[in-house]
C-alpha cells in the first residue's frame, strides 16, 4: 500500500534513534492497523512507548500521532472496500480462547497475507522477477535461518526445471567462494525477513557491486535488501503468536517457480522429463509417480 509520508520515512529512515527505527517500521509495514488502531495500541504491537510515536510523529512535520493517523485513514479510505472490511475483520480477531482459536487465528492470518499475491502489484513484482530470472546465465539463490529453506525450494525445484541455480549453503565455511564467479549477466535471489541475516545482506551488496541483478524477497521497503533491488516481493511474516511466518515466502517462491517454467516453455518439460528419468533409475521413491512427457503426442 502506498500513502504519502512513506517517501518521507524512508528517506529518514537511517537518521532515526533505536525506537524511532521501529516505529517507522511499524507504519509502514502497518498501514491499515495506523489507519484503525489506538495510539495505546499500536504502541503496543510495536513493542515501544506511546510516546515515541508521538515524537515520529513530530519528527516527520506533524503536531501529534493524531494528524499522522489521519493522514493514514483517509488513504485507507480511498481504497476498494473489500481490502478495508477483510483488514479490519483481522484486526478484530478475538482473544486466544483455546486450541481452536489458537489454529483459526493462525489460519485467518495466512489466508490474509497469502490473498496479496492477487493484487496487482504483487502479480507485477513475480513477473518482472520472473522475467529477470529467466534472462539469467546463472541464479543464486540464497537465504539464512528461517529464510534458508525458501531458498533451497527454488534451487531444489528450479533444477528439476532446468534452471540454472546455485544454492549459497556455506557448506564448509564456503559461502563467499559460491560468489566468486557472479557477474553482470547473472541474478541473486535473495530472502531475508526481520531481523535480517547480515551475510544476506553482504551477499546482496557483492552480487550487486559486481554487476549482478538482484531479486529480493523481503517484509518491507525498509529492509536492507530492498533498495539494492531489481525488484521487491513483499511477503508478511506477522503472527498472532510469538513467532514469525514463513509460509508467504514459499508460496511466492512457488509462484515464482511456476512462472519462470512457463516462460522457458517446453525447455522446463524436457528437464524435469530428464530429472524423473534420474530419479527412477536409482529407485529414488517407494511409490513410483508417473514420468511426464517431454513432448505431447
Amino acid at each position: 500500500m502506498e500513502f504519502p509520508i512513506k517517501s518521507a520515512i524512508k528517506d529518514s529512515y537511517e537518521r532515526f534513534p533505536r525506537q524511532m527505527k521501529v516505529a517507522a517500521r511499524w507504519l509502514v509495514d502497518h498501514p491499515t492497523e495506523v489507519a484503525l488502531l489506538s495510539m495505546r495500541e499500536q504502541a503496543r504491537r510495536a513493542r515501544v512507548p506511546p510516546a515515541t510515536l508521538t515524537r515520529l510523529a513530530k519528527r516527520l512535520g506533524f503536531d501529534g500521532f493524531d494528524k499522522l493517523k489521519e493522514l493514514f485513514a483517509n488513504s485507507v479510505r480511498e481504497m476498494p472496500d473489500t481490502f478495508a472490511g477483510r483488514a479490519e475483520g483481522l484486526l478484530l480477531r478475538r482473544e486466544v480462547e483455546g486450541d481452536g482459536v489458537v489454529i483459526g487465528d493462525t489460519v485467518k492470518a495466512l489466508n490474509s497475507h497469502l490473498s496479496g499475491f492477487v493484487q496487482p502489484a504483487a502479480i507485477a513484482a513475480l513477473a518482472a522477477a520472473a522475467d529477470i530470472l529467466v534472462e539469467a546465465r546463472k541464479i543464486f539463490c540464497i537465504g539464512r535461518r528461517s529464510s534458508f529453506p525458501v531458498a533451497y525450494l527454488m534451487h531444489y525445484v528450479g533444477s528439476l526445471l532446468g534452471f540454472p541455480t546455485i544454492l549459497i549453503d556455506g557448506i564448509g565455511g564456503a559461502s563467499n567462494d559460491v560468489l566468486r564467479s557472479v557477474g553482470p549477466e547473472d541474478a541473486l535471489l535473495a530472502v531475508t525477513v526481520s531481523p535480517y541475516t547480515r551475510f544476506t545482506v553482504q551477499a546482496a551488496e557483492y552480487a550487486v557491486s559486481r554487476g549482478a541483478k538482484l531479486v529480493a524477497l523481503t517484509d518491507s521497503d525498509l529492509s536492507p535488501i530492498a533498495n539494492l533491488s531489481e525488484t521487491v516481493i513483499h511477503v508478511r511474516t506477522e503472527m498472532p503468536s510469538c513467532f514469525h511466518t514463513m509460509t508467504p515466502a514459499f508460496a511466492a517462491v512457488e509462484c515464482l517457480v511456476e512462472l519462470v517454467a512457463a516462460r522457458r516453455g517446453s525447455c522446463a518439460l524436457q528437464s524435469l522429463a530428464a530429472s524423473e528419468e534420474h530419479l527412477a533409475e536409482f529407485d529414488t521413491y517407494v511409490l513410483q509417480i508417473p514420468r511426464m512427457r517431454a513432448n505431447s503426442d
